[in-house]
């Protein structure tokens, strides 16, 4: 027999969290963290036991979907006894973040995640499903045990740089699939279902327009690991004649990539910026081997002044006191290609008034991480479900209205697979 039971996400996006039972043997799909949480608040574990302190034998291993943190983001307060199954390019990614920010993830997996190809985790046979989402090497689950098969979407959209692997997922989709764990992002309390979000292409084509419009420098608010937008930036600045600045974090990330044809130091026009928290950090640590690896390709305040109008520069909150002292705002033009949602939070409103109080204008160009009603149905058709049981939305009330066979669990319950 398999059980399963959501820890967190039944009714709210982020912070995921599934256990699975089979015959007493369990297994933990993510272990996020919720993204209305404070950067500094502690969240603790779910109550999974074994999770911890790793004392429990019949936990059987953790699950990273992929590194964002809504899904990974409690990975370290597990115990290391508890094996963790990830992406190779995700892990890599995440231990690169872990110099940076306090957000990264410096763990030792027990396997890595490869694209259809199945592993065994005690009594679970896995077989993950390489998708096309926001973050690098993220992953879609089937889980197969105690005769039943689940299919757990992760994040999953169908509009970005890796469109063609859900259009095969549509085409060659797992068989049989008893449950339809599915993310729900974009079912919200007002959705009709025709919402749709713009393309990576249709945000590369509205940044070249923006970026030819701005007489100073365009300054670029991203996250470093969103791979596809930093394909989109690059692209578009070459097409408007700009360069393209990174700072050494995302240096750092498109390396640990692992893909040669990500853009990064060495690539035509790319340039690297060197903040004066990482300089600190570097310096702080003894990783010169990090500034060595650009140095070829590093850029200074005054080349940035002097060649505003030619770049494209990686901007973040942090920057702005930095950025202004060098005088980098000058009819500069902030591009927000982020969630809109993080402007209304305390350290976004801040943000704004500074942007204000120094008269840069700012504009939001950017393609969602998740699937778009319409494309979820697609989806839904595809794997043919005995029951959709929705996660990672607010409005998981509101499944029944778009999906068939929808079957609600609460926040800890337990259910049959």
């Amino acid at each position: 027999m398999l059980k399963i039971r959501i820890h967190r996400g039944a009714k709210e996006i982020g912070g995921n969290c599934i256990e699975l039972d089979a015959d007493g043997v369990r297994l933990v799909l993510d272990v996020g963290r919720p993204l209305n949480a404070a950067m500094d608040a502690k969240i603790p574990l779910p109550s999974v036991s074994g999770l911890d302190n790793g004392d429990d034998p019949t936990l059987a291993g953790l699950v990273i979907s992929h590194p964002h943190q809504d899904h990974y983001g409690l990975a370290d307060q597990v115990s290391p006894k508890v094996p963790i199954y990830i992406g190779e390019a995700a892990h890599r990614i995440l231990r690169e973040s872990a110099f940076f920010t306090p957000s990264g993830l410096d763990c030792t997996p027990a396997g890595f995640l490869q694209n259809r190809k199945p592993f065994a985790v005690g009594p679970f046979r896995l077989t993950p499903f390489l998708n096309d989402h926001s973050a690098f090497d993220a992953y879609s689950l089937l889980i197969e045990a105690g005769g039943r098969r689940v299919f757990y979407t992760g994040d999953i959209r169908a509009h970005g740089r890796k469109a063609a692997l859900f259009k095969k997922l549509l085409s060659s989709p797992p068989k049989n699939i008893h449950v339809l764990l599915m993310e729900g992002t974009h079912v919200r309390p007002d959705s009709d279902g025709s919402e749709k979000s713009p393309t990576e292409d249709e945000v590369e084509k509205a940044c070249v327009e923006t970026f030819k419009a701005t007489r100073g420098a365009v300054l670029a608010c991203y996250s470093a690991q969103n791979i596809d937008c930093l394909v989109t930036l690059y692209r578009a600045a070459i097409q408007s004649g700009r360069d393209f600045v990174m700072d050494l974090y995302t240096a750092c990330i498109a390396k640990a990539t692992g893909n040669k044809s990500i853009p990064q130091p060495g690539w035509d026009r790319v340039r690297v910026y060197l903040p004066n928290s990482q300089r600190s950090k570097v310096m702080k640590h003894g990783a010169f081997e990090r500034t060595d690896a650009v140095k070829l390709y590093r850029i200074y305040p005054k080349e940035l002044v002097q060649r505003r109008h030619e770049l494209v520069v990686t901007f973040r909150q942090s920057l702005g006191s930095e950025f202004k002292s060098a005088g980098l705002l000058a009819e500069a033009q902030v591009v927000w290609s982020l969630w809109d949602g993080y402007l209304k939070q305390p350290k976004g409103k801040e943000f704004l008034e500074f942007l204000e109080r120094n008269h840069v204008p700012l504009v939001h160009h950017h393609s969602s991480g998740h699937a778009s009603i319409e494309d979820l149905k697609k989806l839904v058709t595809a794997l043919n479900p005995g029951c959709v049981v929705p996660i990672h939305s607010f409005a998981t009330d509101r499944f029944a209205k778009f999906f068939p066979r929808v079957t609600q669990h609460a926040d800890g319950e337990w259910w049959e697979g």
